[in-house]
């Protein structure tokens, strides 16, 4: 198997885990924060195992420009989780 086919079912299965976990995990968090609720330990779990898994995957992205948009989205909503959860623990 080629790299280049190899990047592209990772890239894939990346895609599906996006749409079916960690997205609606993210818009959960997103939602929560938004209600002034502070995270817990298990939200920070989460937040900790996607931003372990961005520093992996960050040279499989660097090598597919066309990802690049969605990973910035991604890192947007998670940057905005993180602002809004620090934001709720602060004036708890």
């Amino acid at each position: 198997m080629s790299n280049n086919q190899q990047d592209a079912g990772v890239l894939a299965v990346l895609i599906d885990r996006l749409e079916h976990q960690r997205l609606p995990r993210a818009l959960e968090l997103q939602a929560k924060v938004d209600r002034g609720e502070r995270l817990d330990e298990f939200d920070l779990a989460f937040l900790h195992e996607v931003f372990a898994d961005s520093a992996q995957l960050k040279p499989l992205i660097d090598r597919h420009p066309e990802a690049q948009q969605l990973v910035a989205k991604m890192i947007g909503l998670y940057s905005e989780i993180t602002a809004k959860g620090l934001a709720n623990e602060k004036s708890a």
